[in-house]
């Protein structure tokens, strides 16, 4: 079944804030929210036989366009977003947690709509992903990906 509808409200306002964000930073980057197949390579093949795990997050930011073709992003997106939902918790936040760290996906955001709490993960120089930085009520979220840039919490959740 699809998600709930709060999960497309709060999936629905981070990409247009993510959209207003690259258009600031006159970036090159491009958001994408689901369905959007990312590809993750092993050893650096990108032949699509030789790529056996596919993923859609509920929003990819890729800033490297040339990963971009006409089947979705093949290799790591430099954002991703997943909105949670209880069907689907457990994988976001181990399986996709490990996926997106080995990728190496820079900034990876697990959104708690119930909670009304976004938990951010910054991969560092060692290649793993930081503990992570909760943020909840009337606090400002840094997109890392583009410098000086936040997302206002009350924008995401306010309704």
């Amino acid at each position: 079944p699809a998600p709930l509808s709060v999960h497309a409200e709060v999936s629905s306002e981070i990409t247009w804030y993510l959209k207003e964000a690259v258009k600031k930073s006159k970036g090159k980057c491009k958001v994408y929210p689901a369905p959007f197949d990312v590809r993750l390579p092993k050893n650096g093949e990108t032949a699509d036989e030789k790529i056996f795990t596919v993923v859609q997050p509920d929003i990819s930011v890729v800033c490297d366009l040339s990963k971009i073709d006409k089947r979705g992003c093949c290799g790591a997106p430099d954002m991703i977003v997943e909105v949670f939902s209880p069907s689907t918790g457990k994988r976001d936040l181990n399986e996709k947690f490990s996926l997106y760290e080995e990728a190496g996906v820079k900034e990876y955001w697990l959104v708690y709509p119930e909670a009304k709490a976004v938990l951010v993960f910054l991969r560092q120089d060692d290649g793993k992903y930081n503990d992570g930085t909760i943020y909840e009520e009337n606090t400002k979220i840094p997109i890392h990906i583009f410098d000086n840039h936040t997302i206002n919490w009350e924008d995401i959740f306010e309704n």
